[in-house]
């Protein structure tokens, strides 16, 4: 059974979206049949995964039909494109703004449940695909929104992604906190918090490393990752100019084996979190 997982922080710029496509990206180089949904107006993750696309294929993305629109006709199958073998993308557009107003003129006032039917909607149509994939990975913006709404719903399993800076511990406890209460508000859902990413601004910075211990005391040793995303000059290269793969480019040296093992270990880590998959 294919399993959900949502990636969030309410405080932006900790790296979710490149942690989302991240794993999305090392899942897929195992053979697991993954689908990336952004849920992002902003588009971060298409935009990355499209950079991605154009370096190892030197063309971009051939988008059919925006999310927004597949949304509206009530089939998100149309607008899926194949970033790779293994590796599928529902991909953003800015017209996405439009979901909120879009969801309000489907479900009025006076709808029976109409508050939960808006953000259920997305969940419906996800179900019309989901059988297709062994993961869905699902980013979404660092805000209260219809769209983080709408990404919750949908979840089995969380990750909070935490930059070790005190905003960023601030806004991975709200976020913490608003899922426990999205819990008890919608008693449909059922998910659960895979756990906290910590993810260093600095290595081996005193700060860092509090901000660590302050998480684990926070949240509890069993709920923050092993694994730790260090600082990597890499990892902000494939933001600004897509990831790189030897298997499409002679371009790889260390850090990108340095990279992509340690993607790989964490991984790992998030399958025995969630239980594996079957």
């Amino acid at each position: 059974m294919v399993k959900k997982i949502v990636f969030g922080n309410f405080k932006g710029g900790v790296g979710k979206t490149t942690n989302s496509v991240m794993f999305s990206y090392e899942l897929a180089k195992q053979g697991i049949k993954v689908l990336l949904c952004d849920l992002d107006p902003q588009a971060n993750s298409t935009q990355l995964l499209n950079r991605t696309y154009t370096k190892q294929h030197k063309s971009t993305l051939d988008f059919q039909k925006t999310m927004m629109v597949a949304v509206q006709d009530g089939d998100l199958r149309p607008a899926i494109v194949e970033m790779m073998e293994n590796l599928f993308l529902l991909p953003s557009h800015v017209d996405f703004i439009n979901y909120p107003d879009f969801l309000e003129l489907k479900f009025p006032l006076g709808t029976e449940n109409y508050k939960e039917a808006r953000i259920a909607y997305f969940q419906q149509l996800l179900k019309e695909v989901e059988d297709d994939y062994d993961l869905i990975i699902i980013d979404c913006p660092p805000t209260i929104s219809k769209f983080t709404d709408s990404a919750i719903y949908s979840s089995d399993y969380i990750i909070i992604v935490l930059q070790t800076q005190q905003r960023s511990l601030d806004g991975a406890g709200a976020f913490w906190e608003y899922a426990q209460t999205f819990y008890d508000n919608y008693p449909s859902t059922d998910f659960d918090i895979a756990g906290i990413l910590p993810v260093l601004m600095k290595n081996d910075s005193a700060i860092d490393n509090q901000i660590i211990s302050d998480a684990i005391e926070l949240f509890g040793t069993d709920n923050v990752f092993d694994h730790i995303v260090k600082h990597s000059d890499r990892l902000k290269r494939y933001d600004r100019e897509g990831i790189s793969d030897k298997d499409f480019t002679d371009k790889w040296d260390y850090h990108d084996t340095k990279l992509h093992t340690l993607y790989t270990e964490i991984a790992d880590e998030l399958l025995s979190k969630i239980g594996g998959l079957s």
